[in-house]
C-alpha cells in the first residue's frame, strides 16, 4: 500500500543583475545540489512553505511571482508533490543559510541546469527556466529599464506634436495679421464683403 503523500514547495529564484542568475544549493546530507525546497510544516500552506524553505535555504528576501508548476517521484517508498513558484530575489542576502545547506550558487540557466544532481529537477528547470527569465525581461521592458524592440513609439508621438505646433504657429499667425491689418486702418476681408454688399 501506498504512504501518504509528502508535500513540498519551493522557488526557481532569480536574482537581478547585468545577468539574470538562478538559485541553486548543495544540501549537507548528501552534497547534492537542488533547487531551493523543502516540506511543508503541518496545516501550512504551499505558497507560504516555498517562501519559507528559499528565504532558509539561500539567505535571500523574496517575491514570489506566479506558480510555475510541480514535480513528482517516489521519496523513501512515498509519493512526494514539489511545487514551485517564480521568485525575485533581493540582490544581497539579509541572512544565513539554515545549516542544512553548505553552499549556494547563482549560475545562468545553462549552467544551473548541468549544477543540478536530479535529472528530474533538470528537465524541470530547462522546461521552465527560459519562461522565467523571459517574464523578468517583460516586466522591466514594461518598466522601461529595457529599450523595446523595433523604432520607439515617442519618435512618432514627437512628429506629430511638432506638427500640431506647427499648425498652431500658423494660426497665430494669421491672426497677428487680421489685428495688425485692422490697427493699420486697413479693410479686412469681411469688411471687403460687407462693404461690396452694402453697395
Amino acid at each position: 500500500m501506498a504512504g501518504k503523500t509528502v508535500h513540498a514547495a519551493g522557488g526557481i529564484v532569480v536574482r537581478n543583475g547585468s545577468r539574470p542568475l538562478i538559485a541553486v544549493v548543495q544540501r549537507a546530507k548528501d552534497e547534492l545540489w537542488v533547487l531551493p525546497r523543502g516540506k511543508l510544516k503541518s496545516n501550512e500552506s504551499a505558497l507560504a512553505g516555498a517562501r519559507r524553505e528559499v528565504v532558509e535555504e539561500t539567505g535571500h528576501r523574496v517575491r514570489v511571482r506566479e506558480f510555475l508548476g510541480a514535480i513528482t517521484y517516489r521519496a523513501r517508498g512515498r509519493p512526494k508533490v514539489v511545487q514551485f513558484w517564480r521568485m525575485q530575489a533581493e540582490v544581497k542576502a539579509s541572512r544565513d543559510v539554515m545549516e542544512d545547506i553548505v553552499a549556494v550558487e547563482w549560475l545562468p540557466l545553462a549552467a544551473a541546469v548541468r549544477r543540478l544532481s536530479y535529472p528530474l529537477e533538470k528537465l524541470f528547470l530547462r522546461s521552465v527556466g527560459r519562461t522565467a527569465l523571459r517574464r523578468r525581461r517583460h516586466r522591466l521592458r514594461r518598466k522601461g529599464h529595457l529599450a523595446p524592440k523595433g523604432k520607439p513609439r515617442h519618435r512618432a508621438a514627437k512628429t506629430r506634436g511638432h506638427k500640431s505646433a506647427l499648425r498652431r504657429v500658423s494660426t497665430s499667425r494669421h491672426r497677428a495679421r487680421k489685428i495688425s491689418a485692422a490697427r493699420a486702418g486697413r479693410p479686412t476681408i469681411l469688411q471687403r464683403v460687407l462693404g461690396r454688399i452694402s453697395q
